[in-house]
C-alpha cells in the first residue's frame, strides 16, 4: 500500500533526507521491554468521516485515504531510495518513447472475495473511473490515456465506455497507450485512483462503496459511520507489506482535543496531528510516546477564481496579500516552531524541489505589501475570508494569518469555519466558497510535477478554485514531453516559476507530523505521505 516505507526517496537526485524521530523522556519503550506482542491485536486510530463512498477513484481526502489505502494496493511502491518498487506488478516497462507501457502482473494475486486480479481488474476498473456518467472526483488521473476525451467529454454523454488506450493482452498482462509520452508515468501508478476492481463492483458501485472489495493488506469487516470504520487482516495477501496486527479501528473523531485527550490515555493508538493548543506541552505529556517527523506537504490558502471578487483580479493585489503574512512569527507563536516557512508551491522532499520560486513574495514585508494591493486597484470590498475545517488544528493560524494581514495593509480578514472536513469539501467541490480557502495536498508521488500540474493545471481534479493559466499548461506540457524523468523534473520548476506571475495559491508553510502513539503499540511510524504505516505496527498483549 502507498506509504508502506517511511523516510522514502533520499536517494533520488535533489531530493532533501528526511527521518522520523521520538521525543521526550518518558519510559514507555523500556517499560515494555519484556512485553509479549499480540499478532491478532487491533491498531485504533483517530480518523473522520470520509467525504465519497469507499472507491479509489471517489477518494481525495485523508480520512477516505487512510481506509483506501489499507484495502486496496496498486501495482507499484517505492523503496527508500526512492526507487519504483513492485507491488501488484511484476514490470511496468515503458517503450523508447514512454508512451506505451507494457504492465505484467505477478501471478496468485486475488481480491477479498477470492476473485483473481487479472489485468482485466485493472483495465475495467480504469475504464469506469475514467468515464464521466460514474462522477468520480479523480476521473482526470486517466486524462494521460488515450481515448479519454472518448469515455469523459467535456460536454454532453460519452461516445465510448473504454478508452482505446488500455488494452488487455492475457490474464496477467496489458499496456497503456498514453496520448503523448510521459516519462514519469510509472511514479503516477502509485496513487490508489490505479487500483483494480472486482467484477461484482460494476454490477453494484453503490454496494461495494459502502463495503469495499480490494486486493490489499487489510479488508472490511464493518463501516459504522461518523463512529467507526474497522478492518482485519487480509491473511492471504500476497504483497511484500503483510500485516504484523490483526487489523485497524479507524475511529471517527470531530474534535482534535478529544483525539489527543484519548491518545494521552492510551483509549486510542495515535492520531494525525497533535492539537497547536498542544504543542507547547505535548513532549511532556507523551515522553518518550511522542512522534516529530517529516512528510511531504504544503499548506496554501487559495482564491476561490470563480467568485466576483477575484474572478480578474491584478496578480499584485495576491502578491501583496502573501508579504503581508508574517509566517515565521506564526510558526513560532501558533506552531512553537514545528513548521517550516514555505518558499515555494512544492513541497520538500520530492524529486525537483527548488527553493524560493515564490522569491520576496514569500517573504514578510508589509510596506510593500501595502503598495502591491495598492498598485493592484486594492482588494475587492477590502475584506477576505479564509474557509477552513473546525475537526482539525486550524483556526489558530487562520487568525493569526488574518490578524497579520490586517496589520500590514488595512484589508479585513476573517475565518469562515466548515463543522468538518466532509463539509468543507462539499463548499469546495460545489464551488460556494466565498473568498479563499485552507488548502493542504500530500503527495501522491514523489515528483514537482504533483504539486503543479496535478494542483493547479486547467481542468484537473485537485484545481477546486477555476485557476486557468496558458503559459502554465503550456510549460506543463513541455515537461511531460521530456525524454527522462530528470530533465521533466527541471522543466517543471520552470512552470513553477511561472506561478509567481499568477499566484493561484499563496503558500504558507510545508508541514510535519507531530503525533504519538500510545502504550499499547510499537513500531508506529508514518510514511513520506504523511499517513501511518499500519501495517508495521505492532500490538502488545494486554
Amino acid at each position: 500500500m502507498r506509504g508502506a516505507k517511511s523516510a522514502k526517496w533520499v536517494a533520488i537526485a535533489a531530493v532533501v533526507a528526511l527521518g522520523a524521530t521520538a521525543c521526550g523522556g518518558g519510559g514507555t519503550e523500556e517499560a515494555n521491554a519484556n512485553k509479549e506482542v499480540d499478532p491478532n491485536g487491533i491498531v485504533s486510530y483517530a480518523n473522520g468521516e470520509p467525504q465519497n463512498p469507499l472507491q479509489p477513484a471517489n477518494t481525495m481526502e485523508a480520512y477516505g485515504s487512510v481506509t483506501i489505502e489499507a484495502i486496496f494496493s496498486g501495482l507499484v511502491d517505492y523503496n527508500d531510495k526512492g526507487e519504483i518498487t513492485m507491488t501488484n506488478a511484476e514490470s511496468v516497462t515503458p517503450d523508447k518513447d514512454n508512451k506505451v507501457w507494457t504492465v505484467k502482473l505477478k501471478k496468485g494475486w486475488k481480491f477479498h472475495n477470492g476473485e483473481e486480479v487479472t489485468a482485466k481488474s485493472f483495465v475495467d476498473a480504469w475504464n469506469w473511473a475514467a468515464n464521466v456518467e460514474n462522477k468520480q472526483v479523480n476521473s482526470s488521473w486517466f486524462s494521460d490515456i488515450e481515448g479519454y476525451a472518448d469515455v469523459h467529454p467535456e460536454k454532453g454523454k460519452p461516445k465510448k465506455d473504454k478508452m482505446s488506450g488500455l488494452k488487455v493482452v492475457d490474464d496477467q498482462t496489458f499496456t497503456i497507450t498514453l496520448a503523448d509520452g510521459i516519462p514519469y508515468f510509472h511514479y503516477k501508478l502509485a496513487y490508489p485512483v490505479f487500483s483494480p476492481l472486482p467484477s461484482g463492483f460494476f454490477k453494484d458501485p453503490e454496494g461495494y462503496g459502502e463495503k469495499p472489495v480490494g486486493n490489499g493488506p487489510y479488508k472490511l469487516k464493518s463501516w459504522e459511520h461518523k463512529k467507526s470504520i474497522q478492518l482485519v487482516r487480509n491473511d492471504d495477501y500476497k504483497g511484500p507489506d503483510k500485516a504484523k496486527n490483526g487489523g485497524i479501528d479507524l475511529k471517527a473523531y470531530t474534535s482534535d482535543t478529544a483525539a489527543y485527550n484519548d491518545l494521552v490515555s492510551n483509549n486510542v493508538d495515535s492520531m494525525p496531528i497533535v492539537p497547536n493548543s498542544e504543542l507547547a506541552n505535548y513532549k511532556e505529556d507523551l515522553g518518550d510516546r511522542a512522534i516529530e517527523q517529516d512528510y511531504s506537504a504544503i499548506n496554501t490558502i487559495n482564491p476561490a477564481f470563480y467568485t466576483k471578487q477575484w474572478k480578474d483580479i491584478d496578480v499584485k493585489v495576491l502578491q501583496g496579500l502573501s508579504m503581508a503574512i508574517d509566517r515565521d512569527t506564526i510558526n513560532k507563536t501558533v506552531f512553537f516552531g514545528t513548521r517550516e516557512s514555505a518558499t515555494s508551491w512544492v513541497a520538500k522532499g520530492v524529486l525537483g524541489y527548488e527553493a524560493d520560486t515564490c522569491g520576496e513574495f514569500c517573504k514578510y514585508n508589509p510596506k510593500k505589501a501595502k503598495a502591491l494591493i495598492k498598485e493592484g486597484g486594492g482588494v475587492p470590498g477590502n475584506k477576505i475570508s479564509i474557509q477552513y475545517n473546525a475537526d482539525q488544528p486550524h483556526k489558530d493560524w487562520v487568525v493569526a494569518v488574518c490578524n497579520s494581514i490586517k496589520q500590514a495593509t488595512g484589508v479585513e480578514c476573517e475565518g469562515d469555519a466548515k463543522t468538518d472536513f466532509q463539509a468543507d469539501l462539499k463548499v469546495r467541490d460545489a464551488k460556494q466558497v466565498k473568498s479563499m480557502y485552507r488548502s493542504g495536498w500530500v503527495l501522491d508521488y514523489p515528483f514537482n510535477g504533483n504539486f503543479l500540474r496535478d494542483l493547479f493545471g486547467t481542468g484537473v481534479a485537485g484545481n477546486k478554485a477555476d485557476f486557468s493559466d496558458k503559459k502554465f499548461d503550456d510549460l506543463v506540457k513541455k515537461a511531460d514531453a521530456a525524454a527522462t524523468v530528470e530533465e521533466s523534473a527541471k522543466l517543471y520548476t520552470q512552470a513553477e516559476k511561472q506561478l509567481a506571475n499568477t499566484f493561484p495559491g499563496i503558500p504558507l508553510w510545508y508541514n510535519r507530523t507531530i503525533s504519538g502513539h500510545s502504550e499499547n503499540v510499537k513500531n508506529m511510524k508514518f510514511g513520506q505521505d504523511g499517513d501511518p504505516i499500519f501495517t508495521e505496527v505492532e500490538v502488545y498483549k494486554k
